[in-house]
């Protein structure tokens, strides 16, 4: 039987988001219920919130998120109610050619719930990449749902369905950052500081945080940073090669998405070194680079999609670490909010006041 629950919605491009009552319906074959208890405060919702992702209105926000599984449909059987469940915007399908060749964190044909969430009034709602977790409930697809050890607290699990994984996995998963390399992230917010604490992770052995903000260029510190430059003072790229004995980063972390610090990251690699972009950058932009400099630097330029992580192997393992005191998720969190703080939340991320606002429920 159908459930209603409280839910923030965006109604409109750029309008305050509100509280409404959403009906959530019963999971079906491949689906899940899932009873949130924790939601972080994403980048990506504000980006929803401002039409900048489609205009598919009213979204229902919150994606970041973990909690209990309540119920499942037919066929589902990796998770059961009342596992302890991290939501994921990756549900990997098993078939496509990145998965027949073994590359499921690239996989091609990622799923959600078919089934829609509503109004009560019938109006269908789209929910925040696939999930919609700024709610009591939601539904997703079952393999949007990886289970991890539920001593972990709520607030600090959600993290990885996100932001943190993004930013970790952009060191270890994309940038293959390994013992005693150097390391440079341009960008030191929620995404950059987990790039740093993913470089720390895998023993880098110099780590050089990038920002206009004295403040975040603190709390990269904190995060595992060795060096610290502010970019609106100091010439990063030139900064960068002084302190690596003038050859450049061999791997350098672009968690900003902007034509100007792509540059930046290019140029502050050395010679066969890695770039990875992480940052999201808009439609319009635009990178213009001597394709001689390219061919001569020789290296690797990726972008890392969500870190490229498999949930069903990071999130366990991650989870792991952070119960054996080995990675500190808590630092990400600066804040819990209630659910009607959302609003004010999306202000406090835009004026740079937090990592991480989490609604917990």
């Amino acid at each position: 039987m159908a459930q209603e629950v409280r839910g923030v919605i965006a109604p409109g491009k750029d309008e305050q988001v509100r509280i409404e009552t959403i009906v959530v319906p019963d999971p079906g074959p491949g689906e899940a219920v899932v009873r949130v208890q924790a939601c972080g405060v994403c980048h990506t919702d504000l980006h929803y919130k401002q039409g900048g992702i489609n205009d598919d209105f009213p979204f229902l926000l919150g994606h970041e998120a973990a909690g209990v599984v309540e119920s499942v449909g037919d066929d589902v059987t990796d998770v059961a109610p009342g596992d302890f469940v991290i939501l994921n915007w990756r549900a990997v399908c098993g078939n496509c050619r990145a998965c027949l060749r073994g590359r499921p964190w690239y996989c091609f044909d990622t799923h959600n719930a078919k089934q829609k969430m509503t109004l009560t009034d019938g109006t269908e709602l789209s929910p925040a990449l696939g999930i919609g977790a700024f709610a009591e409930k939601t539904l997703v697809a079952a393999g949007q749902c990886t289970k991890v050890d539920p001593a972990v607290a709520p607030q600090v699990a959600g993290l990885l369905g996100c932001g943190v994984m993004a930013g970790i996995g952009a060191a270890i998963n994309t940038g293959n950052v390994g013992r005693g390399d150097s390391v440079a992230v341009i960008g030191c917010g929620g995404v950059g500081d987990a790039a740093i604490a993913g470089s720390r992770l895998a023993g880098a052995a110099k780590i050089i945080a990038v920002d206009i903000d004295d403040r975040k260029l603190e709390t990269a510190r904190s995060m595992g940073a060795t060096h610290t430059v502010n970019s609106r003072t100091t010439d990063p790229v030139e900064a960068i090669r002084d302190l690596t004995g003038g050859f450049g980063a061999d791997v350098v972390i672009e968690a900003v998405g902007r034509p100007e610090t792509y540059r930046q990251a290019f140029y502050a690699r050395d010679l066969a070194g890695t770039v990875v972009l992480v940052g999201v950058p808009t439609p319009e932009m635009k990178i213009e680079l001597p394709l001689l400099d390219v061919f001569g630097r020789g290296g690797s330029l990726k972008s890392s999609w969500y870190g490229d992580c498999l949930p069903s192997r990071d999130f366990p393992m991650l989870i792991d670490l952070h119960l054996q005191g080995r990675l500190d998720l808590g630092v990400f969190v600066t804040e819990t909010i209630a659910l009607d703080e959302v609003e004010k939340a999306f202000d406090r991320m835009h004026r740079g006041d937090v990592l991480r606002s989490v609604v917990v429920l």
